[in-house]
């Protein structure tokens, strides 16, 4: 199983960067996950084109706000994935987010605009990073999960 993983895209439109993102590291996997502050309900429908989940994020509009939960828990191949956007600082937001999930071997999450892959205390966080927009670390980032019998996650510098 390989996930698309994308945050903080923050796009009122599809622009020409979302669909060279879609179309250079998208094309081929099995799943996207959005991780919030998608902010239009047109990159819902763009990214649509895979199976998809979504949380909503900070600056998500109403209407995201409506459809899109603030947390949720994907089980793939075995594995749980938790999935949540994050608030506040982004200045020890993984403690935060830890406490929002109990038995999980993923968190993914977004908010910080930085990019995050590393294992602590047996869970592994997951941050893309910003796709667009303002980035934390200078550049755009999304991410790509390899699911077999472990999980292998990628941060790709766009």
């Amino acid at each position: 199983m390989k996930i698309g993983v994308i945050s903080d895209t923050h796009l009122k439109n599809v622009n020409p960067q979302l669909m060279d993102i879609y179309q250079d590291y998208f094309s081929d996997v099995d799943m996207i996950i959005h991780a919030g502050d998608l902010v239009s309900d047109e990159i819902v429908d763009f990214l649509s084109k895979k199976p998809l989940h979504i949380v909503h994020g900070n600056m998500d509009n109403f209407d995201i706000k409506e459809k899109f939960p603030k947390k949720k828990i994907i089980e793939v191949s075995g594995f749980r994935l938790g999935l949540i956007h994050g608030w506040g600082s982004p200045f020890g937001i993984e403690r935060k987010l830890r406490s929002e999930f109990n038995d999980v071997h993923v968190i993914i999450y977004g908010h910080s605009h930085r990019p995050a892959n590393h294992i602590d205390k047996g869970v592994i966080f997951f941050n893309p990073g910003a796709a667009a927009g303002f980035s934390m670390s200078g550049s755009h980032s999304i991410g790509i999960l390899d699911i077999t019998d472990k999980i292998n996650g990628t941060i790709i510098t766009i």
